[in-house]
């Protein structure tokens, strides 16, 4: 049973280097039907350039907006999967980087030099630090910020009539920390020290590497759990997992300390998912407003 309750958080490890997996592209791949997969090698055949590149940490995420593309193709690189397709004519590429700055760092590095994306979004779930964002809205983000005082602008514009008729769209600041928030004390406290109204783990280091290699910049979160919303404290011990094995070991510590964690992370899973599908919905309207079909 805890293994198939987990099994999103479960990723397999590739062996090969990421140079190497993001010079991959055989041409007759790039021919095969939606959903054909592609283990990236030593081939340094360049990728074709892509229109916009989105930075999620993780699969449950990036999965619905996946899910709306055609003509996928899925890579497998060092600590990182790239899927690249076709969405209402707009050429994306979804990179699955895991959890963590340093992994999205490394992951936007890696698609700006493989794809040479016009616009990169750093998407995913976030966690509410105020009282106004509900489970299930979006926090478009126009400043950046993390525990140490790092601040970046977040140059777009929402005409004012657009933002009146989206109730659940919000414009502010997101926190960037380096671990999942949990309590809601915490919550509260980040976000009255901070300014801000959601946190979450990557997108600052998303938009440095933006910021430094000129590529335009988004930041798009949908809330998955409230203010006053407790996370299970087993969560964070599976994120702060880097093998298979370590989040193997982790569930199965879990369930065995507390077995009501099984319906915990059920219900977790679930929210995350209807999140997910709300926020691969508005990425849709955010990309076809970004770039011109092919």
């Amino acid at each position: 049973m805890w293994q198939w309750v987990l099994r999103n958080w479960l990723r397999k490890q590739a062996a090969e280097r990421v140079a190497e997996a993001v010079r991959q592209r055989a041409g007759a791949e790039r021919n095969q039907a939606a959903g054909a997969d592609s283990d990236a090698d030593s081939d340094n055949n360049a990728m074709r350039p892509c229109q916009i590149g989105l930075v999620f940490a993780l699969g449950i995420e990036a999965g619905p907006l996946v899910d709306l593309m055609d003509e996928v193709v899925t890579i497998h690189g060092h600590k990182f999967t790239a899927r690249e397709g076709m969405l209402d004519g707009r050429r994306l590429v979804v990179m699955q980087a895991g959890p963590g700055r340093e992994s999205a760092a490394r992951c936007t590095e890696a698609l700006i030099d493989g794809h040479q994306p016009q616009w990169i979004i750093s998407a995913g779930l976030a966690g509410g630090l105020d009282a106004r964002l509900a489970r299930n809205d979006i926090l478009m983000a126009n400043q950046l910020t993390d525990a140490a005082g790092t601040s970046l602008s977040v140059d777009f514009k929402i005409a004012p009539d657009v933002l009146a008729a989206t109730p659940h769209l919000h414009i502010g600041r997101l926190l960037t920390v380096d671990h999942i928030v949990h309590r809601p004390e915490e919550k509260k406290a980040l976000g009255e020290q901070h300014d801000a109204l959601a946190v979450d783990m990557e997108s600052i280091a998303v938009a440095e590497v933006c910021h430094s290699r000129k590529v335009r910049f988004l930041s798009v979160r949908a809330i998955s759990d409230g203010v006053s919303d407790r996370l299970p404290k087993e969560v964070e011990r599976l994120m702060n997992q880097p093998t298979l094995a370590g989040k193997l070991g982790a569930a199965t510590g879990a369930i065995f300390r507390r077995p009501s964690s099984v319906k915990d992370m059920l219900a977790l899973k679930e929210t995350a998912l209807i999140a997910a599908d709300r926020l691969a919905k508005f990425l849709t309207g955010v990309i076809g407003q970004l770039v011109d079909e092919e």
